[in-house]
């Protein structure tokens, strides 16, 4: 009884993170804020997400799953938010000036 409430506190914990990494996507000024916004917060959401989903499994085998996929997403994250951020300094794209 515990542990599913721990579980699902993690879960929601997660959530806080994916709407804090939303509210960042669309509220900073550029696309350099931007991109670490989404890319920092889904991180750890999902980390979060997935530790409470764990936590439900009851099954190594898809915990161990759970993990291998956060693992994939994170490298794909972290690609993805290189590559978008190279392609936009090619651009010449420069970050807005603090005030």
């Amino acid at each position: 009884m515990i542990i599913a409430w721990l579980a699902h506190i993690m879960i929601g914990i997660g959530i806080v993170f994916f709407i804090a990494g939303t509210v960042g996507l669309l509220r900073f000024p550029d696309i350099y804020s931007r991109l670490h916004a989404l890319t920092k917060a889904d991180n750890i959401g999902l980390g979060f997400v997935v530790i409470g989903l764990a936590m439900l499994s009851g099954s190594l085998a898809i915990t161990v799953k759970l993990f291998v996929i956060w693992i994939l997403i994170i490298i794909a994250s972290a690609t993805s938010c290189y590559l978008i951020a190279r392609s936009a300094l090619r651009m010449k794209i420069q970050p807005k000036e603090s005030r």
